[in-house]
């Protein structure tokens, strides 16, 4: 029989048999086996695809893409009001109404505003500032899970989207400086060196609301139902900052807990040193720019591990 005739015995064989076809081929020796394993070596260099970065490299590409990140969140800022009438002018009207209202519920009807000489700027300042808190809370734990299809679509540091967060709420609280001006000076407020210090008190609060946007984007990522949980725990946190009353005065007979919970509170924190810079009144000390910083690189240095730590999940929310 020759060698055609063989193989096609063989072959016949072998479809009538596959149980003696499998026996044969686990009876190959080992150097065959080797040999046929050796054809295809693991090229070098490759990983596997979305695996999370080393920390070093990670924040390298990050910095990398902060034009990006700049351009992405001017975009999204005016892409949030296209559909309005009165357009980007909501970032302004928004928080005006909001003076408006509180004024009148807790300056007139309430009246809480014993212990401020001049409740008007107090409340402007207040709500102003807080804002930038109270939007980062919100806003970014929709970070991630309100962007899924870019996500998934592109391969990028998702830092990128709770920093864009913050850099929108930040360019909030610097528009609305066009109506809080105003607002000091019509109601006798004057300029002075000392508004300079609102400069590096919002430069604390961003790093802080940054660290803040980690946190609660990866929250969100994983549990959808944070994004309708942390408006009321905005409101309870706007409550307990002082946005609408002086902290000093109501927590002047409490000595313990309540005034170290309220006196220590970031948001207040960070009010007490816009009011000092913008209104002047009771001086802070240095106890309370340490607390600020404190608050501000201490949530920073955890909340960005934290959220880097995540990375390869958020695509798959």
């Amino acid at each position: 029989m020759d060698d055609g005739a063989a193989s096609n015995a063989l072959g016949r064989r072998s479809a009538r048999d596959p149980i003696g076809q499998r026996s044969a081929l686990a009876a190959a020796p080992a150097d065959r086996i080797a040999a046929t394993d050796d054809l295809e070596p693991p090229a070098p260099g490759l990983q596997r695809a979305g695996a999370r970065l080393p920390i070093g490299e990670y924040t390298r590409r990050l910095w990398q893409r902060r034009w990006f990140v700049v351009a992405y969140a001017t975009a999204s800022s005016s892409v949030g009001y296209e559909r309005s009438f009165l357009g980007q002018a909501w970032q302004l009207l928004t928080p005006t109404l909001r003076i408006v209202v509180y004024y009148l519920i807790f300056g007139l009807l309430l009246n809480i505003n014993r212990g401020v000489p001049n409740y008007i700027p107090f409340l402007a300042v207040g709500v102003f500032v807080f804002s930038f808190c109270q939007t980062v809370l919100v806003s970014g734990s929709r970070a991630i899970a309100g962007n899924l299809g870019l996500v998934r679509a592109l391969q990028f540091p998702r830092a990128v989207l709770p920093i864009s967060t913050t850099l929108i709420a930040l360019q909030h609280l610097l528009y609305s400086m066009i109506v809080l001006i105003p607002i000091l000076l019509l109601t006798g407020v004057m300029p002075s060196l000392r508004w300079l210090e609102f400069v590096p008190a919002v430069a604390l609060q961003s790093l802080f609301c940054l660290g803040l946007a980690f946190t609660v984007a990866r929250i969100g990522a994983r549990v959808p139902d944070a994004s309708q949980l942390l408006p009321f725990v905005a409101r309870v946190w706007m409550y307990t900052s002082g946005v609408m009353y002086s902290v000093r005065y109501f927590t002047a007979a409490h000595h313990g807990w309540v005034s170290f919970l309220l006196t220590n509170n970031p948001g207040y924190v960070y009010l007490l040193l816009a009011r000092h810079a913008l209104l002047g009144g009771n001086p802070v000390t240095a106890s309370t720019w340490l607390s600020a910083a404190a608050w501000a690189v201490g949530v920073l240095a955890l909340a960005y591990p934290y959220f880097w730590r995540g990375e390869e999940k958020y695509g798959n929310v």
